[in-house]
């Protein structure tokens, strides 16, 4: 999974990931909320506290794809505005899973 776009909002975030087609979206989903949740909550313990019921994000989400002929561009610029300010949160390389 890599990292493409990431964009905020007051209330939800949009990311732009690529990923081998042998992932359903549901378990890229699945590991992208884990895997950002654990690290916000190992740099900034006191969160989890402030949390209803302890969990960082909420049970739903959005998904769609972008096949070989999709406008990856187009799609990019959309989750670059999404907040009045864009500000890039990622570093630009592959995460690791395992």
């Amino acid at each position: 999974m890599k990292f493409l776009e990431i964009g905020t909002d007051k209330d939800h975030v949009h990311f732009l990931i690529q990923s081998v087609p042998t992932y359903h979206v549901t378990k890229l989903v699945t590991m992208l909320k884990s895997l950002t949740a654990r690290e916000v909550f190992k740099r900034c313990p006191h969160v989890k506290k402030k949390l209803w019921g302890g969990e960082f994000w909420s049970d739903g989400y959005y998904a769609s794809t972008v096949g070989r002929h999709g406008n990856e561009n187009t799609i990019g610029d959309y989750v670059k505005k999404q907040a009045a300010k864009y500000q890039k949160l990622y570093e630009d390389r592959q995460l690791s899973l395992f």
